[in-house]
């Protein structure tokens, strides 16, 4: 039987690594810019920390997240999203205690039982980070702006910024009143799934991606126009602080989130032209999730990013990506012999910070010479009898053919 990866899943072969790197150090040097410290989380975790957090009639939860039960009879989940495992470690290890905000970023997979897209499997890999424990909307402006210059740093272009504001426990309950108002009107218009929705998480329904429901959506009363004098005047600040950032945005009264967590801000970024399925980052409030989770009422928000959509849109922009660091040399030898002189020069050379390998096994020197070209190092060594003799070893420039000997003990200075 031939075994073949999970649907949904992928192999990061080697030759796809120095997409991956890239962005991974993009965004840790990112992060370390804005004094984010990263937090690794573990993989699965009790399921009721996402029941409780993400919001039970979300799609995550009714129909996403992988659960099993282990030998304890514990209900465990594989983490379908970010910021819940971070809040729970936040409380777990005290961290109220440490001056606020605390700043904290992640690089981990994601599981979700749902059709295989492009640039969104069922394990796919997240780029997010954390700010807990402050309520100015100058933090939202900053997360907002740490989104925007990570994408810049990847060269990333023509992309928008999509920006709302969905109030909080306060000033949303009656918005949600006139939004139900409103699709009551509709309710033979609307697809099954958000006829449910109108009954059980209305907000939901601005979210709907069927054609069926678009329209009625483009056309259902604001959460802006129904704030709280709290809520807008965060929201206004907020909209001036971009400014002042230089940071363009649209405000899309349909952007809702797919989480029930998210309070007042909410943004998307997308590529231009895009929709909501194309979006490569967003993030949001979650001011009343840490109290949700045991813990005292605390102002929070964060960002995640999809890091296989993410590379897709390099690929798309066709975006030139630093090549990853490879071997210096490659110690060929002129007889078997001769093999153990070459493995004792590359061990010499690594010590000396010099990347190297040696050819293996008992080809000929045309052969191994084939093998150093074929894996693009551009400088082979040769160890031969005569040259050994005199302290010395062949020097050959793959790029040109041209070679020439060089004292053993003047490689490492010559190939640093």
């Amino acid at each position: 039987m031939l075994y073949r990866a999970p649907r949904g899943t992928a192999d990061i072969l080697p030759q796809k690594q120095a997409h991956w790197r890239h962005v991974e150090q993009v965004a840790v040097s990112l992060c370390q810019g804005y004094g984010y410290q990263r937090l690794d989380c573990p993989v699965f975790e009790d399921t009721g920390l996402f029941t409780r957090s993400v919001g039970e009639d979300t799609d995550i939860v009714a129909k996403e997240m992988y659960t099993f039960a282990d030998k304890g009879g514990n209900s465990l989940t594989l983490r379908p999203e970010g910021t819940a495992p971070v809040c729970r470690a936040y409380l777990e290890h005290g961290m109220p205690n440490l001056p606020q905000p605390v700043k904290l970023y992640y690089l981990a997979a994601i599981y979700r039982y749902e059709r295989p897209q492009a640039g969104r499997l069922r394990e796919h890999h997240q780029f997010g980070y954390e700010a807990i424990g402050d309520a100015d909307p100058a933090i939202d402006a900053e997360v907002i702006d740490m989104a925007w210059q990570f994408f810049a740093s990847l060269k990333l272009s023509r992309l928008s910024l999509q920006l709302n504001s969905i109030g909080c426990k306060k000033c949303r309950p009656a918005y949600l009143a006139v939004l139900k108002d409103y699709y009551a009107g509709y309710t033979d218009n609307i697809c099954p799934e958000c006829k449910i929705r109108l009954k059980r998480n209305p907000l939901r329904l601005l979210d709907c991606k069927k054609s069926s429901c678009l329209q009625i959506a483009s056309q259902a009363p604001r959460s802006i126009d129904h704030l709280c004098p709290e809520c807008g005047g965060h929201f206004n600040q907020l909209k001036e602080y971009l400014g002042l950032l230089q940071i363009p945005f649209a405000v899309n009264h349909r952007l809702v989130r797919g989480l029930d967590y998210y309070t007042r801000t909410v943004f998307e970024i997308q590529p231009e032209g895009g929709s909501a399925q194309s979006t490569i980052g967003g993030g949001g409030r979650y001011d009343d999730l840490i109290e949700e989770l045991g813990g005292k009422p605390t102002p929070a928000l964060g960002f995640a990013a999809g890091m296989e959509r993410i590379i897709l849109n390099l690929k798309q922009q066709k975006i030139p990506i630093p090549p990853l660091p490879q071997p210096r040399v490659f110690i060929t030898y002129t007889g078997e012999e001769l093999k153990k002189e070459a493995l004792k020069l590359a061990a010499s050379l690594r010590k000396s910070g010099v990347s190297a390998i040696e050819a293996t096994g008992s080809r000929s020197l045309k052969a191994q010479l084939r093998q150093a070209n074929s894996l693009g190092i551009p400088c082979a060594v040769i160890v031969g009898e005569e040259e050994l003799k005199k302290g010395t070893v062949i020097l050959r420039d793959m790029t040109t053919a041209t070679q020439k000997p060089v004292p053993i003990s003047k490689l490492p200075k010559i190939l640093g």
